[in-house]
């Protein structure tokens, strides 16, 4: 009897191994605190355990794996298996996605904002060139476009845009920069002590992080109108580690990745349906630019900076004329739809 129970708890040990070598555990890195800009990522974690009966599970670090400016870098040498970025922040690693960030664009709403990530992130140009970073593009993290808030009085002409010191990257900072401008390119999690200690007079964010990055609490005012432009941010999955899952789990992740946007632009929307009694509670003044101003503004950037960023990108052998196209049809047909 002693002998059967030990080879029966020899057995029971050995599946209890067997059962744990087999669960998939992923590590995903991303910024911050947890909030709308992060909420598809935990959505697409939640989903994933769920159907697979917890078989496959992403354990969320913010900052704790990698610096923001770090993570694509870190999918690179397989660090961990998932990362959030924003193109800005190494527009040289992800030259094809900034695209998206060319100013005046015109999206419109955050399901327009989806459809055009979608088509440029399924550009063969733009999986190639991830592919050198050993990363698979999976989903956007839409945001609305970006508008300002400042410290002492409003600014509401290009004339008062000039020597703005502004916390903008990308598309962005260029474009302040066409009208006199001033762009910085610290981090979100910086942009509350440049604010702070003058660095900066002015930071381009979307509503959600001027919460969470606490630069509202700085801030006299708001454009609530500019809408400039916004930035793109993937997050992506090291490739080696997306070719090693199981046909399930591999299913279960792709097959979450509509639910979990889904889940985000539901969960955004409730955040933009209350942004202006968060200004009445923080007495922060709306701003509305003049539509001849916007007009203005538009003029001086939106052109000269897409024609330099087509040629620029077809000097370096890629496809900016036709992925600027992409984005063009896709949001009209978005449009249309």
């Amino acid at each position: 009897m002693t002998k059967y129970l030990s080879g029966a708890a020899a057995c029971a040990l050995s599946l209890a191994f067997v059962t744990e070598a087999a669960a998939t555990e992923w590590n995903v890195s991303v910024w911050g605190k947890r909030r709308a800009f992060t909420e598809h990522v935990e959505k697409l974690a939640e989903l994933v355990s769920e159907k697979t009966g917890g078989e496959f599970t992403m354990n969320v670090s913010y900052g704790g794996l990698s610096k923001n400016r770090e993570n694509l870098d870190g999918i690179s040498i397989g660090a961990f298996e998932m990362a959030q970025f924003c193109a800005g922040y190494h527009r040289d690693k992800n030259r094809v996605v900034t695209v998206l960030e060319l100013p005046f664009l015109g999206v419109e709403n955050l399901e327009q904002e989806v459809a055009v990530s979608k088509a440029v992130y399924a550009h063969p140009a733009a999986t190639d060139e991830m592919a050198q970073w050993n990363a698979k593009l999976l989903m956007t993290s839409p945001m609305p476009q970006y508008n300002l808030v400042g410290t002492g009085d409003p600014r509401s002409t290009l004339a008062d845009f000039e020597g703005m010191r502004v916390r903008a990257t990308g598309g962005l900072g260029k474009a302040f920069e066409a009208v006199g401008g001033v762009p910085t390119s610290v981090t979100a999690t910086e942009a509350y002590q440049a604010m702070e200690s003058g660095v900066v007079d002015t930071v381009a964010f979307a509503q959600h992080a001027h919460l969470s990055f606490g630069t509202i609490n700085q801030a006299d005012w708001w454009t609530a109108n500019l809408n400039p432009g916004t930035v793109n941010c993937p997050v992506v999955v090291n490739i080696d580690a997306y070719e090693s899952l199981s046909d399930k789990e591999r299913e279960a992740l792709d097959s979450s990745v509509d639910e979990a946007l889904d889940h985000y632009l539901a969960n955004y929307g409730a955040l933009l349906e209350k942004w202006d009694s968060v200004l009445a509670e923080k007495g922060v003044q709306k701003v509305e630019i003049a539509p001849e101003v916007i007009a203005e503004f538009r003029a001086k950037a939106a052109d000269p900076i897409r024609d330099a960023w087509i040629k620029d990108m077809e000097a370096q052998g890629l496809p900016g004329q036709e992925l600027y196209d992409l984005v063009v049809k896709t949001l009209a047909d978005a449009k249309g739809s």
